[in-house]
């Protein structure tokens, strides 16, 4: 017996393929391993930098008192900082005191098993300088996307960032415009 979408009730499929409840995507037979390799390779700091430079939500890291956090964020890169506007209440104004952190920001194609990624490492901090405040409040993207008061900017120190394509592009194209 097999169901509508040709999958016996098990999981199995007509094609000798398991598929996960709830998914269309084929799983390999037990004990087998697909034949695809996905190629990748490694982006420069400058080609990791304006794919950062080219997105405006990115996941942020760090150990908490609690235990591990990891929050998606919108940010903007400014005054050699990755910025972003918090609460002064939240998860997040934990950040106000330096704090090592690691921030990811990522473009995947499921289906054709390409994309980037880049990850910077640095020191997390709120924003005092006055004259940078004033500046912050005039950068695009910047914009919580969250609502309610979010009048704390905290900065990251950038100290180290590195990228990986995946898939057949060697460097993505946002990367490629804005590293010349």
């Amino acid at each position: 017996m097999t169901t509508t979408s040709g999958q016996h009730p098990t999981g199995e499929g007509t094609d000798g393929t398991r598929r996960s409840p709830g998914s269309d995507r084929a799983e390999q037979p037990h004990g087998q391993r697909s034949s695809r390799r996905i190629n990748y390779a490694d982006l420069t700091p400058a080609e990791s930098q304006a794919l950062l430079e080219s997105r405006d939500v990115g996941r942020i890291g760090w150990n908490a008192g609690h235990g591990p956090q990891i929050f998606p964020i919108s940010y903007a890169c400014a005054a050699d900082l990755i910025v972003f506007r918090t609460s002064p209440f939240g998860v997040l104004s934990e950040l106000v005191r330096p704090t090592q952190v690691v921030f990811e920001v990522d473009d995947l194609d499921d289906t054709a098993h390409t994309g980037w990624s880049v990850i910077a490492r640095g020191r997390a901090q709120a924003v005092a300088s006055p004259a940078l405040l004033t500046h912050l409040w005039t950068v695009e993207g910047a914009e919580p996307w969250a609502g309610g008061v979010r009048n704390v900017f905290i900065g990251i120190s950038v100290e180290r960032i590195t990228g990986r394509s995946f898939g057949s592009q060697r460097v993505p194209p946002a990367a490629r415009r804005s590293a010349r």
